[in-house]
C-alpha cells in the first residue's frame, strides 16, 4: 500500500539534536514541512556521505520553511557517538531520531525485518502531516539531497496553488499546468 497521500502515524523517539537529546513524536511534523531521511546505520560508508550531503542543503531546505530529520535504527547515544567521532556527521545541525524499537521504521514501510536495519527511504510532509513524496533506494544507492529542493518547492506550489499542477522537472517560476479535458492528448 502507498503512503503518498496518509498521515504519519504516532510514535515517540528520541533523538540527538545541536548536542543535546530530545523527544520527537509525530506531532513534531505538523504546522511546518518536514523532510524525513531514513538511513540504515551509524558508523557506515554511504550514510555518512548522504547525511553531509543533506546537512550541505539544511539551509536551504530551513529557508522553505523546512525541518530536516534522520532516522535509523541506532540509539540516540549512538547518533551522539558519531556525531563526536567523525567530521562529516559532527557538521550535522538538523535532527537525529534513534529508532532501535523499529517503530518509526515499520510506520513508514522502510524496515528490513531481517536485519533490524532502514532502507534508505526520503519522505516529503506536509504541514498537515501528510506524506507527499516518497523515494526508496536500494542499499548501495546514495541519494543527492539537491533534488529534495525541487520536490519541496513543486509540492509547496501545488499546495497553495489548488487546480495546477507542476510537470517534469518544473523550476521555481515556470509554467504549471491546469488539468482539464483541454489538455487531454495534446501534451
Amino acid at each position: 500500500m502507498s503512503l503518498i497521500g496518509t498521515e504519519v502515524l504516532p510514535f515517540k523517539a528520541s533523538a540527538y539534536h545541536n548536542g543535546q537529546f530530545i523527544e520527537v513524536s509525530e506531532a513534531d511534523f505538523k504546522g511546518k514541512w518536514s523532510v524525513v531521511c531514513f538511513y540504515p546505520a551509524d558508523f557506515t560508508f554511504v550514510c555518512p556521505t548522504e547525511l553531509g550531503d543533506l546537512q550541505d542543503q539544511y539551509e536551504t531546505l530551513k529557508s522553505l520553511g523546512v525541518e530536516v530529520y534522520s532516522v535509523s535504527t541506532d540509539t540516540h547515544f549512538t547518533h551522539k557517538a558519531w556525531h563526536d567521532s567523525s567530521e562529516t556527521i559532527g557538521k550535522i545541525t538538523y535532527i537525529m531520531i534513534g529508532d532501535p524499537s523499529h517503530t518509526i521504521s515499520r510506520n513508514f514501510d522502510v524496515l528490513i525485518e531481517a536485519d533490524g536495519l532502514a532502507d534508505r527511504g526520503t519522505f516529503i510532509i506536509d504541514p498537515d502531516g501528510v506524506i507527499q513524496t516518497v523515494e526508496i533506494n536500494a542499499g548501495g544507492i546514495g541519494r543527492d539531497a539537491s533534488t529534495l529542493v525541487s520536490k519541496i518547492k513543486a509540492a509547496q506550489y501545488v499546495r497553495n496553488n489548488p487546480g495546477e499542477v507542476c510537470p517534469a522537472k518544473w523550476q521555481e517560476g515556470g509554467s504549471t499546468l491546469k488539468p482539464s479535458l483541454d489538455l487531454v492528448g495534446k501534451i
